[in-house]
Parts: structure tokens; C-alpha cells; sequence
């Protein structure tokens, strides 16, 4: 049986996180959970650490990119097979993960990511769907040549051997892109598969998107 682990960066996320590691154990109780606290100032950590799941945790607040990374090193680290991301605001659906990793347990893919833009309904804020989406596609595709129909997908699925090419070095937001790019750089055999995104609250400016935009090009330049 392939060894599957979902890492989960959390944040300030004590109204959400028991409910989100309670939904995943739901799901598949052979999951191997891992939070990661990218050093909260509520009680984030400690409701993970009650949890019977593992709690990891950053003396610092590093951002989420970094939390990811710190997962997926333990998890390999531990014998993982499958990687997944999984947010801890309960903004994704526990029991679509076994969408999201069938293609890699079939041998179809080394990495899937989900997307907000197929066949599933996802009540989008307007702003993101009709401004924001368009020109990170756009961006994704003049400049670091992906093509998938979700430019920030954060809920994706990959094995540990592609995890060799998909290392990636952005600590904030922009961690999304770099790996899309990675993947698509790497000629890793990725699929998209369409998810549901519940919007609780929504807070995303063009401050924030010009952020992952500049941390995405000084990556790539001074390289």
C-alpha cells in the first residue's frame, strides 16, 4: 500500500484546524497527517498536537511555501510515496483528495493539480475570477510556460521522486507558480483535475498578487 501523506501549513487557524484533520481522517484513516504551525500566535499548534496527528512547528513565521517544504522533507523523511497539500482553512473539500491522487497511484501522473476552473462549481470572488485569474494565467504562460487552467492551484498531489524537480526555493505565496513552473520545466507528467473552493473569506488585493509576481521574477533572474 503506497504510504500517503497530507501536509498541512497552518496559520492562526484555530477556529479551522480540528475540523480539517477530523474531515481527512474521515476520508481515508490510513492518511498520514501532518501539520505544520508557521508559528501561530493563537492556539493553532497546540489543538494540532492533541489531534493524534503530526505537529510540527517554525520558531518564526516563515510563510507558507516554507511550511510545505518543511512538511514534505519530514514526510519523505518518513517514507511517504504521495505528497499531498492541503489547506487548512477549510477551504478544500477533504474527500476530493482521492481525485486528486488517483492519476498518481495509476501510474498516469507525477504530479496533479487542482483547479477551480473545470468541471465543478467554485464560487469564485469576482475580482479573482475575472481580473486577478486572467493576468496570472497570462503571466504563467508568457514567462515560465505553464498552461494549466488554475495559476495558483494549491491543493495538488506529486511523488516523491518528483519531488527531486519540483524543489522549490519561495517561502510566500509565490511557491505555487515556482512549482508549476518546476513541473513543467522538469517534463513531469502533470494533469489537472477539477476541485471545489469555498470562499469563508476573502481578502486577496492586487498588492498581494504583485508580491508572488515580483518574488516569481527575482527567482527566476538571479538564478
Amino acid at each position: 500500500m503506497k504510504k500517503i501523506f497530507i501536509i498541512i501549513p497552518a496559520y492562526n487557524e484555530e477556529n479551522n484546524i480540528i475540523k480539517v484533520i477530523d474531515d481527512v481522517k474521515n476520508v481515508n484513516t490510513d492518511f498520514q497527517i501532518v501539520v505544520v504551525d508557521d508559528c501561530s500566535t493563537d492556539n493553532t499548534y497546540q489543538l494540532a498536537n492533541k489531534s493524534n496527528i503530526i505537529a510540527l512547528r517554525h520558531i518564526v513565521n516563515r510563510g507558507q511555501g516554507a511550511a510545505l517544504k518543511t512538511g514534505t522533507e519530514y514526510a519523505i523523511m518518513k517514507g511517504a510515496d504521495i505528497i499531498v497539500h492541503f489547506d487548512a482553512d477549510r477551504q478544500f473539500l477533504a474527500g476530493e483528495i482521492k481525485d486528486v491522487v488517483k492519476s498518481i497511484l495509476n501510474n498516469q501522473a507525477d504530479i496533479v493539480f487542482g483547479s477551480r476552473f473545470m468541471d465543478k462549481k467554485s464560487d469564485i470572488p469576482w475580482l479573482k475570477k475575472n481580473i486577478i485569474m486572467p493576468l496570472a494565467r497570462l503571466v504563467n504562460k508568457l514567462f515560465f510556460k505553464v498552461t494549466l487552467s488554475d495559476p495558483q492551484a494549491g491543493f495538488r498531489a506529486f511523488s516523491t521522486n518528483a519531488y527531486k524537480k519540483l524543489e522549490w526555493q519561495q517561502d510566500g505565496m509565490a511557491h505555487c507558480s515556482e512549482i508549476m513552473h518546476n513541473a513543467f520545466r522538469s517534463d513531469l507528467r502533470t494533469k489537472e483535475v477539477p476541485i471545489t473552493v469555498i470562499y469563508r473569506d476573502f481578502g486577496q488585493k492586487f498588492s498581494g498578487g504583485f508580491k508572488i509576481l515580483k518574488d516569481m521574477f527575482i527567482g527566476k533572474f538571479t538564478r
